[in-house]
């Protein structure tokens, strides 16, 4: 079913395409505004303009249908694996867990990594950011 909204949608953005250079300038930016050849009445004009009218709305009909259908087939996900036990609250007025590395060594079921107790300062030192 995409694929044929997306094949329709792909003829009307060509149609548009040509309806639109099919139009009379009116400013002759592209150099290409003379008033002499096959689309001089105002007719045509009027034709032009509401064939442009109708394909941009079947464009903007077909762009709201293929996000929807985009959209439709989506099933939600988690990036979190299913655990059913979870992570447990600590209960009041115990002592806080010991760090243990970080939410990622969490996931991954790393054990964090060693570290040395930092040595005493032993003068007046720059503040570090951590």
């Amino acid at each position: 079913m995409q694929q044929v909204v997306i094949v329709i949608h792909l003829m009307l953005v060509l149609a548009l395409i040509g309806v639109v250079l099919l139009q009379r300038s009116e400013g002759g930016g592209l150099g290409i505004g003379s008033t002499s050849g096959f689309m001089t009445t105002r007719g045509t004009g009027n034709v032009l303009t509401k064939t442009t009218w109708w394909l941009a709305g079947l464009f903007f009909a077909t762009s709201l249908l293929l996000s929807w259908l985009a959209g439709y087939s989506r099933q939600p996900a988690s990036i979190l694996p299913n655990n059913p036990a979870g992570p447990s609250a600590p209960a009041p007025g115990s002592a806080p867990p010991a760090s243990s590395g970080g939410l990622l060594n969490q996931l991954q079921g790393n054990a964090p990594p060693a570290q040395p107790a930092p040595a005493a300062p032993s003068g007046p030192s720059v503040p570090q950011s951590q």
